[in-house]
């Protein structure tokens, strides 16, 4: 490997631990653990049935943050 690809890898390396819109976003809800946790969950599961409770976490944690008014959401 040359010296410049070991360069490029590193720099692109450095760029993913930045985060993006996407990780500003959901940062600034106050509920990125909790919408890490439900993600995973339907990774492992490819269910969202199966991550209710993962989901009832999420949203209470939305509710609690005043998203609800942020983003003009409604309960279904």
């Amino acid at each position: 490997m040359s010296k410049e690809q070991s360069a490029n890898q590193q720099s692109s390396a450095a760029q993913d631990d930045e985060p993006d819109e996407w990780d500003k976003r959901i940062f600034s809800t106050g509920c990125a653990d909790e919408n890490a946790k439900l993600t995973d969950c339907y990774f492992e599961k490819k269910d969202w049935r199966a991550c209710k409770k993962e989901m009832e976490i999420f949203r209470a944690c939305w509710k609690k943050h005043n998203n609800d008014e942020r983003t003009s959401t409604k309960d279904a």
